[in-house]
């Protein structure tokens, strides 16, 4: 087989349609030879499903049977669309239009808008934050940050389900979703903040879906129109498709058969978006004559990797176990998974580092080792571990512990407590260090117990909680130690934490890995309370923890390593368990119970297979840095730089962003350090887009921090008011 895990940049483009089909296994060419009716293609992790798929169009195109212009492909990400795109043209069928759900719908939108409605499209709103904020304002409720980003992301998950207003608290109570205020309050912000694009002639991300879908329902000429030029439709990842996004697939399909979804319902972890698996699952139902097609090789993984995850789906509940696939590895023989009990977090962390830099020595490139956890709070002590032994590392999908805009505010507040101590009556009755920290922490909301729920105030929270921890653990270590001695000792954390990692181990959380491979994987802190997390409480939202860790195993190719820690801090009650997801597979062990394996591979004809019916419940969504510009949420680290993704159009000053170099240029120089110690090219980028006009500003943007900001803020602030700047303090 050639399904290999690494392939060539630049591969030979195939002489003749035959030649497309070279190289795949029987089940891929199956789907790639399934070019008539409706087809689906359930694709277990490392199974080549893209592969298959692009192969299915180029096949298509190269025979004549599917004309370019007449596909269109749809995922969910611009990276994956862009990848699609690629392979496509190296399979030498590059007229093919290969897009997101909301890059298609966009595009018809901007076309059909004057002859549908009259005049130019309203502007798209960049920031749906800020209007939410004011709209909050309006309806006299006060949102802190945290809240409205949450708040922000309720009314994006009732606008992809269809939900007005004045149905969102019923709505949100049937789905089960743990809301960040008072549904009624949520309602009332939603509404006002619909009322206000419309007084302000503006549309939204969801607006782009939701008139698209207006004008093809009410417009026969537009929808005839649009199917007369696309007629064929791929869609990848369909388990994660929204009811809106649903609605606008099948508007574009009207009565044809003409449709081939690709999908695993085992990889179903963004129902809190409004994602759901139901159309998937129920595809079958929907199409009693489709192609089923089974994609169970596993390339990618080894037995030994494989063997566990097919493990962990043994024992899932539920629907989308029911149609879990089994999958086979076709690599050869590697290392067992490793399972290790360390007696606290900070020995968890150091072993995994000593682990990995094993790794690395061996000849383990460093980019190809990731360590995956649950939220991104528990970065830190893995950001510590990797510097202390030398090992370079880079965050994916989230901000360094130390630029987290609350990790900012709690260490000026620790250094303001450690200088002005004196005269602080929160420091009044409090002697020790943990508790002076906890003192302090108390006004930027850290508590002694954690928010109910997920989402950016629990995010916050647990950052806060790092700190706290952290404090406790350096007093032990120094029973002598005062508040100004932590407050150095972040510092000195922060400054190492800066240096630039061009290569190194990726830290991410289980969610930002979706899509990518390593490979060595380290899943870290697999304890109860953690995987699965506190706040899943239902059935629905165990198993989709459960599937959460089942797309952590499935990322590794060959090393995998599964760890937990007995207490938080060292010395610590041994009081907690390694998750009951390991139950049965890890030595020593008792099983929670298991099932008999999923189907294997294979291709299932019209009039047979399953028909179940049945529903996930969508857990609360967690909040994440989204495109600006799209909307999109952001993976990759210099994306969360720029705050959008990498092909959204940029609006950057261009002739700041010179000045900003030419004044980065003269500050390396000055400090003796390369360019990139001062701001990146990404940071600097991000500068000129946002043009700030104040230090607050300029805070949030990632990559400035409060120690750069500090230096160079005053700078910076000058540039972009289009001063000249008055130099760096020079504060080290």
């Amino acid at each position: 087989m050639t399904a290999a895990t690494h392939l060539s940049p630049f591969p030979q483009v195939p002489d003749s349609a035959d030649a497309v089909l070279e190289g795949l296994d029987p089940e891929q060419r199956a789907v790639a030879t399934a070019l008539h009716g409706p087809v689906c293609v359930l694709a277990g992790a490392g199974t080549g499903k893209t592969r298959a798929i692009t192969h299915r169009i180029a096949y298509g195109v190269r025979a004549g049977i599917l004309q370019p212009a007449s596909v269109l492909a749809v995922t969910f990400t611009n990276r994956a669309a862009g990848e699609m795109r690629g392979r496509l043209r190296q399979l030498g069928a590059g007229g093919v239009q290969a897009r997101t759900f909301h890059s298609a719908a966009l595009r018809q939108l901007q076309y059909f808008w004057p002859k549908a409605v009259g005049g130019g499209l309203p502007r798209l709103v960049e920031r749906k934050v800020q209007l939410v904020a004011e709209a909050a304002a309006r309806c006299r409720v006060r949102l802190d940050r945290n809240e409205l980003r949450d708040v922000t992301g309720e009314i994006e998950w009732a606008k992809v389900t269809q939900t007005v207003p004045g149905d969102y608290p019923a709505a949100a109570a049937k789905s089960g979703r743990d809301v960040p205020r008072d549904a009624a309050e949520i309602s009332q912000i939603y509404a006002m903040y619909e009322q206000l694009k419309r007084d302000r002639a503006v549309i939204d991300f969801e607006d782009v879906l939701l008139l698209t879908v207006g004008i093809l329902q009410d417009r026969d000429d537009i929808a005839d129109h649009v199917r007369s030029q696309y007629q064929h439709f791929v869609v990848d990842e369909y388990q994660d498709v929204s009811p809106l996004q649903q609605r606008l697939l099948e508007l574009w399909l009207g009565d044809r058969q003409s449709l081939c979804v690709v999908g695993d319902a085992s990889q179903t972890i963004y129902s809190f978006t409004g994602a759901t698996p139901d159309h998937l699952l129920n595809f079958r139902t929907k199409h009693p004559d489709a192609t089923v097609v089974k994609l169970v090789r596993d390339y990618r993984s080894t037995p030994q990797v494989v063997h566990l995850a097919n493990g962990l789906l043994s024992q899932a509940r539920g629907r989308a176990a029911e149609h879990r696939l089994e999958l086979v590895s076709q690599r050869e023989a590697g290392p067992e998974p490793v399972y290790t009990e360390y007696a606290d977090e900070p020995t968890e962390a150091e072993g995994t580092a000593r682990r990995i830099r094993d790794l690395i020595t061996a000849g383990v490139p460093a980019g190809e080792i990731a360590v995956l956890y649950r939220i991104n709070a528990q970065s830190e002590v893995y950001e510590q571990a990797l510097a202390d032994a030398g090992v370079p590392y880079q965050l994916r999908g989230a901000e360094r512990f130390f630029e987290r805009q609350e990790v900012r505010k709690a260490i000026h507040g620790l250094r303001s407590a450690a200088r002005f101590g004196n005269n602080d009556p929160l420091l009044d009755d409090v002697v020790d260090l943990p508790s002076q920290t906890r003192a302090v922490l108390s006004g930027n909301g850290w508590t002694t117990q954690p928010p109910a729920g997920s989402g950016a105030v629990r995010d916050q929270w647990e950052s806060l909680a790092a700190l706290v921890r952290l404090a406790e653990d350096f007093a032990k270590a120094r029973p002598a130690a005062t508040l100004p001695d932590l407050v150095t000792e972040l510092d000195e954390r922060a400054a190492a934490q800066h240096a630039p990692t061009v290569q190194g181990v990726t830290l991410a959380s289980l969610h930002s890995a979706k899509g990518l491979e390593w490979d060595a994987v380290f899943l870290v802190g697999l304890t109860e309370g953690m995987m699965p997390i506190t706040y899943a409480k239902t059935d629905e939202q165990i198993e989709e923890e459960r599937r959460l860790l089942y797309v952590g195993v499935t990322r590794a190719r060959l090393h995998l390593g599964l760890s937990w820690a007995l207490s938080r801090s060292p010395g610590g009650r041994a009081s907690r368990r390694p998750s009951r997801f390991l139950g049965g597979l890890r030595p020593g062990s008792a099983s929670s119970g298991s099932r008999g394996a999923g189907g294997g591979g294979g291709v299932e004809h019209g009039g047979s297979g399953s028909r179940g019916t049945g529903g996930m419940a969508r857990p609360r969504r967690r909040s994440s840095a989204l495109c600006r510009v799209c909307g999109r949420t952001l993976t990759d680290a210099g994306e969360v730089k720029l705050m959008r993704c990498e092909d959204c159009p940029s609006d950057m000053d261009e002739a700041l962003y010179e000045r900003l170099r030419d004044w980065r240029a003269g500050q390396a120089q000055e400090l003796g350090q390369p360019a990139y110690c001062v701001f990146t090219d990404k940071t600097l980028m991000a500068i000129a887009e946002a043009a700030p006009a104040e230090a607050g500003e300029l805070a949030v943007i990632p990559g400035v921090g409060a120690r750069k900001l500090t230096r160079f803020g005053a700078d910076v602030l000058a540039l972009c008011a289009g001063q000249e700047p008055g130099g760096a303090d020079g504060e080290d």
